[in-house]
């Protein structure tokens, strides 16, 4: 079987530094680097993402943060679901634009706040995200098995947007149950002092 010309084809090697800076949708995708951690990517991701956030806080307004978090998801959609095409993946580890945005908001939500809550904000996103309880595992299951195989085939451009919701949502489901988790202490902690 032929493989068109115009079709990307997949990835054999890891992708390096000078791949992923190559083009822009591949440098956001990898968090501009972030996400070839040989270790935890989507952590290295999300510490990237808090970081950035936190330099953002001085040069951005909430309302600008906001429109860059919408932006980031409908776009995220794209980048996303394209790179991995390109990988010949359908969620390829080192994509972290997800965490990225899925951080965002939580952050968007919680600040200003002190550095105690931020660590909590980032460790009961990295469990949701990592562990998938509940309806974040099932979000996060019903994208991948869609198709029936890790593998995918070149697609039409409404696939490759559709695989790259599926690859955002379980970390904006994930982003849903931080900041749930947060209100519910914060109403508990408040309802006892």
């Amino acid at each position: 079987m032929n493989t068109p010309t115009n079709t990307p084809t997949p990835l054999t090697l890891t992708p390096s530094f000078k791949w992923i800076f190559s083009k822009p949708s591949r440098a956001l995708a990898f968090g501009f680097g972030s996400g070839l951690a040989p270790f935890a990517p989507g952590t290295s991701g999300t510490l990237w993402a808090w970081l950035a956030f936190l330099l953002g806080e001085y040069l951005l307004s909430t309302e600008a943060f906001l429109w860059m978090i919408g932006a980031g998801i409908l776009l995220g959609c794209w980048i996303c679901g394209s790179v991995s095409e390109e990988l010949g993946k359908k969620d390829f580890g080192g994509i972290v634009w997800d965490e990225i945005i899925a951080f965002w908001l939580v952050l968007i939500f919680i600040m200003p706040a002190n550095l105690w809550v931020q660590v909590l904000a980032f460790a009961l996103f990295r469990f949701f995200d990592a562990v998938k309880p509940g309806p974040i595992g099932v979000i996060d299951r019903h994208f991948k098995n869609r198709e029936g195989e890790d593998e995918i085939s070149p697609s039409n451009p409404k696939q490759i947007w559709w695989r790259g919701f599926g690859i955002m949502a379980d970390d904006l489901a994930a982003a849903f149950f931080t900041l749930l988790t947060m209100t519910l202490l914060h109403i508990g902690l408040s309802y006892f002092s």
